[in-house]
């Protein structure tokens, strides 16, 4: 018996890689990408960037002017995450089956949660751009629209997880909705959506990048102003800095989950 469902585990394995093998084949034929130019090409990549990217003397002049820019996007993610993180959670209640108030509620709430997640930010950067133009405020509602749906999902479950053993104890003494959500619930699920606002403070930093080309604020549009310009040693510095605030920001956020988990 045991023999028999280790079989069918490899059988299954096999079919997958092979379909998998068929698809990367096709794909290269259909698109006629040539691998061995790629993997080259790659290399070359690697040897250009060695020769040209990186910061120079020169370009630790705008180092100020660089760090300043970062330091509004660290500030702008922080502060679209925790306005959506206060939407996000009030919508998780609606939407949660442990403490939604009628299903046609709930059912919205997941709804509008999935229909907000599913949106990509480059799309709500783009159509943001149509109402407020390249600014600030565009780059700020995009992150707070992406994280809005995504935070609203991610609380919906973590509070579809909670026992509902104190729950129901709670109810059985008469507590009210509201005694229950603020004695039970929150505190229950209160670490697992902090870990997920910190996840989303990582990803916000991340994205706001991108959507600083979009929208020309930022350290994006400092890199984008830089790369264009052909000055590769400025836009090196600009990477360079981007990647050393995300790692620092990832090492804070995990010291903090092992506090509060």
């Amino acid at each position: 018996m045991q023999s028999d469902i280790f079989a069918k585990r490899r059988r299954d394995s096999l079919i997958f890689f092979a379909l998998l093998t068929l698809l990367t084949a096709g794909s290269i034929v259909i698109t006629q990408y040539d691998v061995t130019k790629g993997f080259t090409s790659l290399l070359k990549a690697f040897i250009w960037g060695g020769s040209n990217f990186y910061p120079d003397a020169k370009s630790l002049a705008i180092l100020p002017d660089v760090l300043g820019k970062l330091w509004d996007t660290i500030l702008i993610s922080i502060a679209a995450t925790t306005a959506a993180t206060v939407f996000a959670v009030l919508l998780a209640l609606v939407g949660s089956r442990t403490t939604r108030m009628n299903s046609f509620f709930s059912l919205a709430a997941r709804g509008i949660a999935s229909l907000f997640r599913n949106i990509p930010l480059v799309a709500w950067a783009m159509v943001l751009m149509l109402a407020f133009s390249q600014s600030a405020i565009t780059g700020y509602l995009a992150l707070f629209l992406g994280s809005f749906g995504f935070l609203t999902r991610a609380f919906i479950e973590t509070i579809d997880e909670v026992s509902n053993d104190s729950v129901e104890a709670l109810s059985a003494t008469g507590a009210g909705y509201f005694h229950i959500i603020f004695q039970s619930v929150l505190p229950s699920s209160l670490p697992q959506m902090i870990s997920w606002v910190l996840f989303m403070i990582d990803t916000n930093i991340r994205d706001a990048t991108l959507v600083g080309l979009l929208t020309g604020t930022g350290i994006g549009f400092s890199f984008d102003l830089y790369y264009k310009s052909f000055n590769f040693h400025a836009a090196s510095l600009v990477v360079i800095l981007i990647v050393i605030t995300v790692i620092l920001i990832e090492m804070i956020s995990n010291n903090i989950r092992r506090v509060i988990m």
